[in-house]
Order: C-alpha cells, then structure tokens, then sequence
C-alpha cells in the first residue's frame, strides 16, 4: 500500500472530505505515474480523483465496526514513532 494513503475509517472526528480528496489524488498519481499530469491528461485526472474521492466517501459511510473510534493525535503519535524506528534502523 502507497504510504501516503491513510487509513480514513473509523476516527473521531470523523473523515473530512478533504481527507478523502488527499487519499484519491494519491491514488491516482501511484496508479498514474503522475505527480501532475501533462494538459492533455489533466482532464481525465482530475475526473478520476473525483470519481475515486465520491466512491471512497460512499464506501466510507457504509462501513460499520463495534471497535471504539481511533484518536487522531494518538495514531499520528504512533506512526511518528514507527517512522522514528524505521529510519533509524535504516541509517543504522
């Protein structure tokens, strides 16, 4: 999985829509091969992150879990501390 792209369900507060935008523009530039696409794709790629961002939304919204809703803060503490890890290693 593109580690740009976050786990969106299940947080309190709940998935913006902008966060849903971030997540498909990111897929679409993995699949794409684009960080921004020439003039002439720039059409098809934004209709993509759009379709992608309104699908994703929509699945969103029908998920249902009995788990209690995740912390932002708390998660994005512990991502910190892996990539902490990770890159220490890696330099090690």
């Amino acid at each position: 999985m593109c580690r740009n792209i976050r786990n969106l369900f299940n947080f309190e507060p709940p998935t913006t829509e902008d966060e849903v935008r971030a997540a498909a523009l990111q897929f679409v530039r993995k699949i794409s091969g684009f960080t921004r696409p020439s003039k002439v794709n720039e059409e098809a790629f934004e209709a993509a992150v759009l379709e992608i961002a309104r699908v994703s939304g929509e699945y969103l919204r029908t998920l249902e879990t009995n788990a209690p809703p995740k912390n932002r803060e708390e998660e994005a503490a512990k991502a910190r501390e892996r990539a902490k890890d990770r890159y220490a290693t890696a330099r090690a």
